[in-house]
């Protein structure tokens, strides 16, 4: 009794000092992290890594901070204004991933402060990258699979020109491809479109391209990560079901 008593005292110290958010955090990971094992184990790729990446662009600088509290070290922001403003305000050593579309007129807002940009999708924006970038970026290849008109990326025929083309760019490694899923509760469709990036992924790297490993697959987000990671996936990138989304959070609190 001395001792359970004293585990229970243990536990609702940790909460208190890490506070409500933080613990939340900590079991949305938790379980999300179960969840991509048994997709991983349905998938038989047991061994194979799959990295979540934080999507922290519906959050403030604070509740980022309580994701990094809660162990998350890979980021997400999709705008430069907001990926800078909470770089400058954490300062921490984490990997922070640029997730949306790049314009090219914002290449130097972003490019030295990332590891990782999810939607290089055109020359001229690998150009600018080349030009203001002071080391390697770590590159994914936006790919729209869907051909919906609405996303960006290029189409599947495009892809492995482009990356030929980008042989002789120094700050350019291309590391993998980046697809979104199509607006559709179809699993069926969403599946066929994560299985046909992982054969592109594929084909790209049986080329030996040395520029070009591509060697991650980054798809699937809170609603479709498991399909995606039964389809192939090494990065997934999760916002609302791990750290929330705090515009989301106030309208339900003014209903």
């Amino acid at each position: 009794m001395i001792i359970q008593a004293l585990l229970v005292t243990i536990k609702e110290t940790i909460v208190v000092k890490l506070g409500k958010t933080v613990t939340k955090i900590i079991t949305n990971l938790n379980k999300i992290n179960d969840l991509i094992q048994a997709a991983k184990k349905r998938a038989n790729r047991e061994e194979n890594k799959v990295q979540i990446i934080a999507v922290t662009k519906e959050v403030s600088v604070e509740r980022t901070q309580e994701a990094i509290d809660a162990g998350l070290i890979h980021l997400g922001e999709n705008r430069p204004e907001g990926l800078n403003r909470k770089i400058e305000a954490i300062q921490a050593d984490v990997h922070w991933h640029y997730i949306g579309s790049l314009q090219t007129r914002k290449v130097k807002q972003v490019i030295n402060s990332i590891d990782y940009l999810h939607s290089l999708d055109r020359l001229s924006l690998a150009e600018e990258i080349e030009k203001r970038a002071d080391k390697p970026v770590k590159c994914f290849v936006q790919v729209n699979v869907s051909g919906e008109e609405s996303k960006h990326g290029l189409a599947i025929e495009e892809i492995l020109p482009f990356i030929e083309s980008l042989k002789s760019f120094t700050k350019i490694q291309v590391v993998g491809l980046m697809t979104m899923a199509p607006n559709t509760d179809e699993d069926t469709i969403i599946r066929s479109v994560f299985k046909e990036l992982k054969q592109c992924q594929q084909q790209i790297a049986e080329q030996g391209f040395v520029h070009a490993p591509c060697t991650e697959l980054s798809m699937g987000m809170s609603n479709d990560f498991e399909m995606a990671v039964e389809e192939g996936a090494t990065f997934v990138r999760v916002g609302t079901a791990l750290v929330g989304n705090e515009r989301g959070e106030e309208d339900e609190h003014e209903k």
